[in-house]
């Protein structure tokens, strides 16, 4: 009986924590706002140094569907907080920006039947771009390294923003999300690592398979990793790779 006690006060202490760790990461992100002709977007910043002497790559990390809202706070739920630990702070510094896509509105504007880039984009994607333009000229950005990811409805998130903006990007990191195949050609030059579940039940897996086929055929040399017993949730395995954030910091454009 005794020993059941002691494993469960050393889970609670665990399970503590982690969240006391995970809070301190989440507070490393200032609440920012985004405003223009009245349109408003949420964002988290990160600022990785007090030093006035260096330029900085950006990342931009877009969440899925479940993160949407206007708390400003859900967005840093999953992946992000990767990019904050004091491992990666020291060895890639970085500005990171991880905006919130406001409720039952999207990041990307995909026609859902043949998965074709609408001539448009969203008002959130809109607003993204605006605030990447904003940021880069006013803080320390080295613009030849702005790097953009997302997971689920940021996957495709991040494949709507390169393709509607190949010129802005250094590398691309799409997690469990599509795209237009038909534009593979015009972001065959940036470099782009792909990750999807193969037992992915939200989000087919043949999505990324077919970009990363087109990818090749327009003569990039895109990664793919497709993690074999997983499902929807292959951003806990991607954010984690460290071999990955060593890669995607390499980039430049």
């Amino acid at each position: 009986m005794k020993s059941k006690i002691a494993l469960t006060i050393l889970s609670f202490a665990f399970i503590f924590l982690f969240a006391s760790h995970s809070n301190a990461q989440m507070e490393r992100f200032s609440k920012n706002q985004y405003i223009s002709n009245g349109d408003t977007l949420n964002y988290r910043l990160l600022f990785p140094d007090a030093d006035t002497l260096r330029k900085y790559p950006l990342v931009i990390f877009l969440h899925g569907s479940g993160e949407r809202g206007n708390d400003n706070e859900a967005q840093l739920k999953w992946g992000v907080q990767n990019f904050a630990t004091d491992k990666n702070m020291v060895l890639h510094p970085a500005i990171v920006i991880a905006p919130q896509c406001p409720e039952h509105q999207s990041w990307s504007n995909f026609s859902r039947a043949d998965m074709k880039l609408q001539s448009t984009p969203t008002k959130p994607m809109e607003l993204l771009i605006a605030l990447i333009k904003e940021i880069s000229s006013k803080m320390p950005i080295d613009t030849n390294r702005i790097y953009i990811t997302g997971l689920s409805m940021g996957g495709f998130g991040t494949y709507d923003a390169i393709e509607r903006y190949p010129n802005m990007f250094a590398a691309a990191v799409p997690v469990c999300g599509g795209g237009d195949v038909s534009l593979a050609t015009t972001i065959a030059h940036i470099p782009m690592w792909i990750f999807h579940g193969a037992e992915d039940p939200a989000v087919k897996t043949i999505y990324s398979v077919e970009m990363n086929e087109a990818l090749i055929k327009a003569g990039a040399h895109p990664g793919l990793t497709i993690y074999p017993e997983t499902g929807h949730f292959s951003w806990l395995a991607a954010y984690s790779d460290e071999h990955m954030i060593e890669w995607l910091f390499k980039q430049h454009k």
